[in-house]
């Protein structure tokens, strides 16, 4: 520890956050802080050379937004359905910033409608804005009674009992594995992204894997699977 730091302020920083605190000023191990999910667990529940299902009118599909402000954060959304008790994933998009948030809500509604839905379900990010924005295109946006952090936890057991089906894209895996969860002093677990890593598309996977099917839709005849200029900013 530098001599010279004053330890009125160690102190209190051990005070705030004692783990931290003794990584950031006792070159200690964190050890509330632990890998979320392994890469075995994602690989295996990744369906190989598969990177999006079209639209089957026996399916019920749900749907999962990640709203962003179109600076910071990308606007993701991913969207699933149910064969028996495994979560399949059909399709997900991830518009990255700079981008317009009108015309990004526009796009991923006309995605969410493909699939034969009206109704969408994301993070209580930005208020009311989602919600006026996608009604205005034709959806309907419930905030979601989990934050992100729950939404993990709730999809692990899942994801850990393999029962999923991935979809075959390098950022899905990238993102999981970059999962850290944090452990209070109360206990409590809590997951996030590391520093300085990202997690829009994954927040939304698990948001979607984590929710009923909603009742199914009038089908759209002939609908073709949109290969939108959003699927290829997916390619990395």
């Amino acid at each position: 520890m530098n001599p010279a730091l004053d330890p009125a302020i160690v102190e209190e920083a051990h005070e705030e956050d004692p783990a931290a605190a003794a990584a950031e000023y006792g070159a200690e191990f964190r050890s509330d802080i632990a890998s979320f999910i392994s890469p075995e667990v994602i690989q295996a529940c990744t369906v190989p050379g598969r990177f999006e299902l079209p639209f089957v009118k026996t399916h019920r599909y749900r749907a999962f937004v990640d709203p962003s402000g179109g600076s910071g954060d990308s606007f993701t959304l991913a969207i699933a359905h149910d064969e028996g008790d495994i979560a399949v994933l059909d399709c997900v998009r991830e518009i990255k910033p700079p981008f317009s948030p009108d015309a990004a809500t526009k796009e991923l509604a006309e995605t969410i409608k493909a699939y034969g839905l009206n109704t969408v379900t994301g993070d209580r990010y930005g208020g009311e804005w989602p919600r006026e924005r996608f009604r205005v295109h034709g959806i309907t946006y419930a905030p979601s009674e989990k934050d992100r952090s729950g939404l993990y936890l709730e999809a692990l057991p899942r994801l850990n009992a393999g029962k999923v089906e991935l979809l075959d894209l390098r950022q899905i895996e990238r993102q999981f594995c970059g999962l850290e969860r944090r452990t209070a002093r109360s206990g409590k677990d809590s997951v996030d992204h590391a520093p300085g890593g990202h997690d829009d598309l994954v927040n939304a996977i698990a948001g979607v894997l984590s929710q009923k099917a909603k009742a199914r839709m009038p089908s759209f005849a002939g609908y073709r699977p949109q290969h939108s200029s959003s699927l290829r900013r997916l390619a990395i």
